[in-house]
Formats: C-alpha cells, sequence, structure tokens
C-alpha cells in the first residue's frame, strides 16, 4: 500500500511488473527523477529505491551535474539569467558541498548520474549497459546495515508505514534522511 504498484499495473510502474534487475524510474514533486531497482519475479511488483549514494570516484562529474541540472531547470521556468548569475551561484553552492552529499537524497542521485526517465527499463544488470549496478570490490569495507520505517509514506495505512524496509549504511555520511522520519 505503500507503493506505485498499489493499484495494479499502469504505463508509469509497468516496469515494477517485469524482471527483476531492471530500473524503474519515475518524476516526483515534478522536478526530480527517482531511481528504483525492481527486486521481484515478473509479475510481482516491487522496487528498491535508491535513496543516496556514496561517491567513490567521479566527483567532478557530479558536481558538473548538479549544477547543469540547477540551470536547465531555471531556464525551463523562464527565469532570467539561467545561464549566468544562477550558475555562478549553483557553482559556488555545489563546490561546498562535501563530496558525500552530492548524491544523499533520491533525486539528487539522478541528478549526479544524469539518471533520466529514458533508462526506466534499463537492465541494471548488464555490465555493458551505459546504467548498471557494480559488485563490492574485494577491497571495500564492510557496511554495516542499519534499519527502519521508509521515508515520506506517511500516506500508507499500517503495517506499510512501520515496517523497517528502509535498509542504509550506519554512520555513512551519504545516507538521505537519517533516522525515519515520515
Amino acid at each position: 500500500m505503500a507503493s506505485h504498484a498499489r493499484f495494479g499495473p499502469t504505463k508509469r510502474n509497468a516496469v515494477m511488473f517485469g524482471p527483476p534487475g531492471h530500473a524503474y524510474i519515475y518524476l516526483v514533486y515534478g522536478m526530480y527523477d527517482c531511481l528504483n531497482v525492481v527486486t521481484e519475479p515478473v509479475g510481482n511488483a516491487a522496487a528498491l529505491l535508491v535513496r543516496a549514494v556514496e561517491p567513490i570516484e567521479g566527483v567532478d562529474l557530479m558536481r558538473r551535474a548538479r549544477v547543469e541540472w540547477v540551470v536547465a531547470r531555471a531556464g525551463r521556468r523562464g527565469e532570467p539569467s539561467a545561464s549566468g548569475s544562477r550558475a555562478g551561484a549553483a557553482r559556488k553552492r555545489v563546490a561546498a558541498l562535501p563530496a558525500a552529499r552530492l548524491a544523499s537524497g533520491p533525486g539528487l542521485v539522478c541528478v549526479a548520474f544524469s539518471i533520466g526517465r529514458d533508462e526506466s527499463g534499463a537492465d541494471l544488470c548488464d555490465p555493458a549497459a551505459p546504467l548498471h549496478l557494480e559488485p563490492a570490490r574485494p577491497n571495500d569495507p564492510a557496511v554495516e546495515p542499519a534499519f527502519g520505517p521508509r521515508v515520506g509514506i506517511g500516506y500508507a495505512p499500517e503495517p506499510w508505514l512501520s515496517n523497517r524496509w528502509r535498509v542504509w549504511a550506519a554512520g555513512n555520511p551519504a545516507v538521505s534522511v537519517a533516522g525515519g522520519s515520515r
């Protein structure tokens, strides 16, 4: 009851009913694209929202993507100086962010990685695909998981509201909303 699939398949959520390991990307608040990973067998809709990513490499590219997104959004809204002062202010603000905060929210994940809804349905398990998941590297430190209720589903009834289905890396500075605010 706290899922886009709660009312059955639609054009928007059809990917969630498909094979696991594919991207389900949707627009939220008319502003941000959000990346999900389909997790269940065909016909059983479920997806995991990627709420944050800790940058390991490509930090400069992520900063540039964040600035370009701000400028493009301002231009779409018809704001004057969308590429001048707006870009300078965005560059300054984004340059001041710690690297761990560049993709620390579900909308910011797509902004930082330049992921769009046109990539919904992509096979994230295909290592040759431009958008794909990668396994942990042998020397990566172990991650201590933390669990809590999901964020942003205050409309959902119990038990979905309190299920501890939100998982994050404990103590990681890239985690989006700390704790379990709804």
